[in-house]
């Protein structure tokens, strides 16, 4: 089932059933008038949403509209909780070392995480606003899950239930705030503004075979500018698998319905198949020849994220997003 989340409504928006193609959708207002209200019941939900998306599918039903990526927000516009994680160490250490810090052993063991901001997300196909390019604009490639409510303690061999729905995400780093930040031992915060999620969230059994319960076995593509930036196995390498990040979340508090939790930046140790970051190439550039050649992004640079299938269709749709120039409250 691929859910998606219109721009109208009030903050929240209003929940859409979304064809399988992605061309197509219908407003659910006598099921659930969001995807929060959804989540929150959705052992009692879920069924009549899979109804509505078969007899979509099958061309049975009135007040069907053309889907136009534009007028969608994340499918939730904001959530109760947005927890990032870092499960590909790989690139972790390439960007700790960009910024001349050592990685613990510990971080092979035991997962990074932080909680960003979720009062608030960028659309799918909204510009990325900054005030400054000097700011070390980055994009980073992701895939994230969205739970229901999980107890405090869970197991990870237990955690996999609670997965209920999957989206990409560009979680958008600024780079030059980001050492002095974390230099107060404090965290991200400023240098970690809004994210930006894929046009629609899908239920585990639309991975197919590419979801083995614990990881997505697909290819993540990024475009930047129009030409193909990286394609990393989002399977390949991920040293903390989904139901471990989403243990690791639940330590010590229980995760409620409609928690976000993100893979953090996917990479490959197969150096052939790009990135999912800037950061992580101007790394790579500084071990291969002694200095990053590539920027960070400046006003006007495009960034495109995607995941196809193993026939080439678009599971989500594009995170399709341009870096604009913010200069101030209206």
């Amino acid at each position: 089932m691929k859910i998606g989340t219109l721009k109208e409504g009030g903050r929240d928006g209003t929940l859409v059933v979304v064809s399988r193609d992605l061309s197509r959708a219908v407003k659910v207002p006598n099921v659930a008038p969001t995807l929060q209200a959804a989540l929150d019941d959705w052992h009692e939900l879920e069924p009549e949403l899979r109804s509505v998306y078969r007899l979509l599918n099958d061309n049975h039903l009135p007040d069907v509209f053309p889907l136009n990526p534009r007028k969608l927000a994340s499918p939730l516009p904001r959530a109760y909780q947005w927890a990032d994680g870092s499960a590909y160490v790989n690139h972790v250490e390439l960007v700790r070392k960009a910024r001349g810090a050592e990685m613990p052993e510990s971080f092979w063991t035991d997962p990074l995480m932080y909680q960003g901001g979720s009062d608030g997300f960028l659309g799918p196909t909204d510009d990325i606003p900054a005030a400054s390019e000097d700011w070390g604009i980055d994009f980073e490639s992701e895939i994230a899950v969205i739970t229901d409510d999980v107890p405090m303690g869970i197991a990870a061999a237990d955690a996999d239930y609670h997965i209920r729905l999957f989206m990409l995400v560009n979680d958008v780093s600024l780079r030059g705030l980001i050492p002095a930040e974390l230099a107060k031992g404090f965290g991200f915060f400023q240098s970690k503004p809004a994210s930006a999620f894929s046009p629609v969230a899908v239920t585990p059994d639309e991975l197919g075979s590419a979801w083995d319960g614990k990881k997505v076995h697909l290819p993540l593509i990024t475009h930047l500018n129009g030409a193909e930036f990286g394609r990393p196995e989002a399977g390949v390498d991920m040293t903390f698998d989904f139901p471990t990040l989403v243990a690791h979340a639940a330590r010590s508090r229980a995760l409620g319905a409609g928690t976000i939790v993100g893979s953090g930046t996917v990479s490959n140790t197969d150096r052939s198949v790009g990135s999912s970051c800037l950061a992580e190439k101007r790394m790579l550039e500084t071990i291969e020849d002694g200095a990053p050649k590539t920027p960070f992004l400046r006003f006007g640079d495009r960034i495109r994220i995607e995941m196809l299938d193993k026939d080439g269709r678009s599971i989500f749709g594009a995170i399709e997003q341009t870096v604009v120039k913010y200069d101030g409250p209206a």
